[in-house]
């Protein structure tokens, strides 16, 4: 028996790589389709979920935001025009007041003695006034007589019974009376023009006097008033909060991704925050015409936002039911 290995032939090794060969290839097509079949189902799966992002943009119902009420003429804060002590404060907070009504007066000793000074200074001058048109009727009369004295004189002096100096002792006293009167007359409205000066006077003496009280500005409910009697208030100092009359709005901002579904007349809803019942019920009066930073309910209105806001106005149907300056949740129907 030969037990000697025989070697293998070209031909035997050339069938092996071949078969090698062969596997390779149907791994790697193998691979190749399972690859391509996970690339399709990523691209399906992906077109599936741009088609429901898509569908339920399209279906959104209600936009909700944020909101605060307002009165719709907004909160107007109540300031003194000049500086003073406070002498009287003439309501209360939560009163209802009517446009000019004084809410708080301060110490105006001084501007009142001004006022009465300019008072009795043009009271005088009338006086002055009313004795140089005295003076002026006086000197008219006296002139009457003068000029009758003149005629008669001239007569006489026609008919040789008055001197040629007698005659003229008459023509130069109707000639001073006449020029008296033009002086008197000249005088008379000298002291008129005076009086128009004290007469501006004494209403600037009145306008300052009045600057010592604060009035509301409209009709409206006084929200707050930060003065006390004795206090010393500054110029242009905020003393307080005033509620113009009229209806109530919530006044929110709609991020800019459901800005454009806002519109003017829509109808919304208010609830309180995190609670899911009613309070009442209104329609969109304001859309803003462009997009801002947050800044309702931002405690910093300088920090920088990613999204911007689009501010809304709802006017609210039952205003009974919210308090100025509540924060709420304002739903709006933008179907």
């Amino acid at each position: 028996m030969n037990n000697t290995l025989r070697k293998p032939t070209a031909s035997c090794v050339n069938a092996k790589r071949k078969k090698a060969c062969s596997m390779i290839f149907c791994i790697l097509t193998a691979s190749l389709s399972l690859f391509s079949c996970g690339d399709k189902k990523q691209k399906a799966e992906a077109q599936q979920d741009s088609v429901r992002t898509a569908q339920t943009a399209r279906q959104i119902a209600e936009v909700l935001g944020v909101a605060v009420i307002e009165p719709a003429a907004r909160i107007s804060k109540l300031a003194a025009e000049t500086d003073g002590l406070v002498k009287t404060v003439n309501v209360d907070i939560g009163q209802q007041v009517k446009k000019g009504q004084v809410l708080l007066t301060m110490d105006n000793a001084v501007e009142s003695a001004q006022l009465q000074q300019a008072t009795v200074k043009m009271k005088t001058q009338q006086d002055a006034i009313e004795t140089a048109r005295q003076n002026v009727q006086t000197l008219r009369v006296q002139l009457q007589k003068a000029e009758a004295d003149l005629k008669r004189n001239e007569t006489l002096f026609a008919g040789n019974a008055l001197t040629r100096k007698e005659l003229d002792d008459s023509r130069y006293d109707v000639q001073n009376l006449q020029q008296q009167i033009r002086a008197s007359e000249a005088q008379v409205k000298q002291a008129q023009g005076r009086i128009t000066e004290l007469r501006a006077d004494s209403e600037y003496a009145s306008t300052v006097a009045g600057l010592k009280t604060v009035k509301a500005p409209a009709d409206g409910t006084l929200l707050s008033l930060d003065a006390k009697i004795g206090q010393y208030l500054s110029s242009n100092q905020s003393i307080g909060d005033f509620a113009p009359a009229g209806p109530l709005v919530a006044v929110t901002e709609i991020d800019e991704l459901f800005a454009l579904k806002v519109k003017v007349g829509q109808k919304a809803y208010i609830r309180q925050q995190g609670s899911s019942d009613r309070l009442t019920t209104g329609t969109v009066v304001l859309a803003s015409p462009y997009l801002r930073k947050k800044s309702l309910f931002s405690d910093n209105a300088s920090n920088l936002e990613d999204r911007r806001v689009r501010e809304v106005r709802v006017r609210l149907d039952d205003p009974g039911k919210v308090i100025i300056g509540a924060r709420v949740e304002c739903l709006i129907n933008v179907n």
